[in-house]
């Protein structure tokens, strides 16, 4: 079975925008990068359930950023819809909810989050933004950084993350587009947190900090939006003391295990999941076999994991084994510019 998968990418060296690859699951290889859409920098990216739009962050030039959208025609390919840009940094992180029609982002230079109005045509119209303040320990948090911002599982809430300010959010939008915060929950300073992900169960939430290499496993209550912490654990070992950074966080589809990728460290680091109680238990790390793993990702059946480094140009393909959570290589490599985003269609 052929999966299709979307590279965001930086531009700032060989890459020319959004790229696909197939993963072929039948030969266990990935094969096939295409140019799906040029932009500038589209670091992060979301899709439509059918694949029909296309969502990324957009660097217009140094001064201007903001969200691009993109339609696919009768031919497959993806013709650019809408561009909402303004003066400024660009987004960092974008999310699509399809069923009430909206686009959220986070901007880390701008400290903010907003929300876009579009529709099956994907255009994108601007209803409402919130500013982030505070600052935190780290030096890399004299400002507010929001990192994240989508909705939660049932499609209640929605949950932000603030890297620089070291909290993480639970806001409510309104059918207009206008955002409300709900509650908000405080990690320790320095902690820096970038992603969360939702067990499937919906009743645990995974915050990973980029600066403190930690994962933060939280519960989530339905009824109220609120977080709550329970146990912190590194994802990097002790014995390594050299710089990194913590990036992406995924749950396997059966709910059994986490994983989340070290930049520096340059790994993937497994964890069971307790079912009863959602605390994690090492297994171990994987090296990624590239520089800078910004992310990755599983295909849909939970089988393969998909990894992407910004600095190595390359993918890196691995076989998991759903019953110990290992990770096993199955290829190396393989060429793809600047990727910091894996998303499958």
């Amino acid at each position: 079975m052929d999966h299709k998968i979307f590279l965001g990418t930086y531009t700032k060296k060989d890459s020319k925008g959004i790229y696909t690859i197939t993963l072929d699951t039948d030969t266990q290889e990935l094969k096939d990068l295409e140019l799906a859409a040029e932009a500038g920098s589209p670091t992060y990216l979301d899709l439509s359930s059918d694949a029909s739009l296309l969502y990324s962050v957009l660097k217009e030039d140094s001064d201007h950023g903001g969200v691009i959208s993109f339609k696919k025609d009768a031919d497959g390919n993806y013709q650019k819809a809408a561009v909402s840009t303004a003066e400024g940094a660009a987004p960092c992180y974008v999310a699509y909810d399809e069923k009430r029609n909206f686009v959220y982002t986070a901007n880390y230079h701008q400290g903010e989050v907003a929300v876009y109005k579009t529709d099956t045509d994907g255009q994108l119209t601007l209803t409402d933004t919130v500013a982030h303040s505070g600052s935190s320990a780290h030096e890399n948090q004299d400002a507010p950084h929001a990192h994240y911002f989508n909705l939660t599982p049932d499609e209640k809430y929605l949950i932000a993350c603030d890297l620089g300010t070291d909290e993480v959010f639970t806001y409510e939008v309104t059918d207009e587009g206008k955002i409300n915060e709900v509650s908000h929950v405080n990690t320790e300073p320095g902690t820096g947190p970038r992603h969360v992900v939702f067990h499937p169960n919906e009743k645990f939430v995974y915050v990973f900090g980029e600066l403190s290499s930690e994962v933060i496993a939280m519960t989530y209550d339905k009824d109220s939006g609120t977080l709550e912490p329970f146990q912190t654990v590194p994802s990097i070992p002790e014995s390594h003391t050299d710089f990194n950074s913590g990036a992406a966080i995924r749950v396997s589809p059966d709910g059994k295990f986490l994983y989340a990728s070290n930049r520096g460290h340059n790994s993937l680091v497994s964890y069971r999941i307790n079912e009863t109680d959602g605390t994690l238990e090492l297994i171990g790390w994987t090296s990624t076999e590239g520089d800078f793993p910004r992310d990755f990702n599983l295909d849909p059946s939970g089988k393969f994991v998909v990894v992407g480094h910004q600095e190595s140009d390359n993918l890196t393909l691995f076989e998991r084994d759903e019953d110990t959570g290992r990770l096993t290589l199955l290829q190396k490599d393989v060429y793809a510019p600047e990727v910091v985003c894996v998303a499958f269609a």
